[in-house]
């Protein structure tokens, strides 16, 4: 007992130090900063899967105090991301959950504490950072066009144009910022995971791509979502229109990628090249809508089977 006690302490201050250095790492060092950034989670990952969640959250406390000397106030919000991110990564292993249940729980921790920073900023520090950003890309645009002009003589989009792209963006704020929450947490884990095996942890894994299936209740969204913009068509800059759009995306986003998998598992099963599949994702950007038809057909129809069959014969 006392020696598993000291080896709780011993790790434990281990990772506090390694946490703190790669977030100060991440936050002051330009070059490395990236490989810090995806890799600072993995501490804090490593001790939860080792130890039980009363321990992790106090190293992860201790851990975040730490690097308030680094960098004081500034640096907070960025270690709290990245502490909650490795508890939930590291509890999830020690409970030996799913892959999906572990991108699901990062993704949605990591969407929970932005959103929390992004109110305390906004109320405390009058900050509106996706203002800011906003601001920043609608100059950056501007700025193009004043180019374009000066070399071509045209003006590539007008002001009412780039006004009415610039109210899209922003209607569709809450969506970009959840998709790219779960796209930035698909990445640490995939990249930490190798790295939590070679150290000891066993971790799960995901199913080959091509075998990916959404749930159905994905498809009934979407054609309640398409039965509102059909018949009901709310006016633009309500709530309701608000919604739809926002979730629209999302749902465009999840059908192309099964639509992607579908693709895959017909060139896996007819023993196509690789190459193929690499020109069918490409080929997925210009050609969304008909890899959003053909993930709602193979959510709604057991088409694999069918290929299966097919193939028997």
């Amino acid at each position: 007992m006392p020696n598993n006690q000291t080896r709780r302490l011993a790790h434990g201050a281990m990772m506090i130090a390694l946490f703190a250095i790669f977030i100060a790492i991440a936050f002051y060092v330009p070059i490395i900063s990236l490989v810090a950034t995806l890799f600072a989670p993995l501490p804090l990952a490593w001790y939860s899967a080792k130890y039980d969640r009363k321990s992790s959250l106090l190293v992860a406390f201790i851990g975040c105090i730490i690097t308030f000397f680094f960098g004081g106030l500034l640096i907070i919000p960025f270690a709290l991301m990245y502490a909650a991110i490795g508890i939930v990564i590291g509890d999830a292993l020690r409970l030996k959950r799913s892959k999906v249940f572990l991108l699901m729980s990062t993704g949605i921790t990591a969407l929970i504490t932005f959103a929390v920073e992004y109110v305390i900023a906004l109320k405390l520090f009058e900050m509106d950072i996706i203002k800011e950003f906003m601001t920043i890309m609608r100059e950056s645009y501007q700025n193009s066009i004043e180019l374009s002009e000066s070399l071509t003589g045209q003006t590539p989009i007008d002001d009412q144009m780039l006004d009415r792209m610039f109210d899209t963006m922003e209607i569709l704020i809450p969506a970009s910022i959840t998709i790219a929450v779960f796209f930035f947490a698909f990445i640490i884990i995939t990249i930490n995971l190798p790295m939590l095996k070679r150290l000891g942890i066993n971790v799960p894994k995901f199913h080959a791509f091509k075998n990916m299936r959404l749930p159905r209740a994905v498809l009934w969204y979407y054609l309640i979502i398409l039965s509102i913009n059909l018949f009901i068509s709310p006016e633009s800059g309500t709530a309701l229109y608000v919604i739809c759009l926002n979730f629209s995306l999302v749902l465009w986003l999840l059908l192309t990628l099964q639509g992607i998998s579908l693709v895959y598992f017909v060139l896996d099963a007819y023993g196509s090249p690789p190459f193929l599949k690499v020109l069918a994702a490409f080929m997925a950007i210009p050609l969304y809508s008909f890899f959003v038809l053909i993930g709602i057909l193979d959510l709604g129809f057991d088409i694999r089977s069918i290929v299966k069959g097919k193939i028997q014969k």
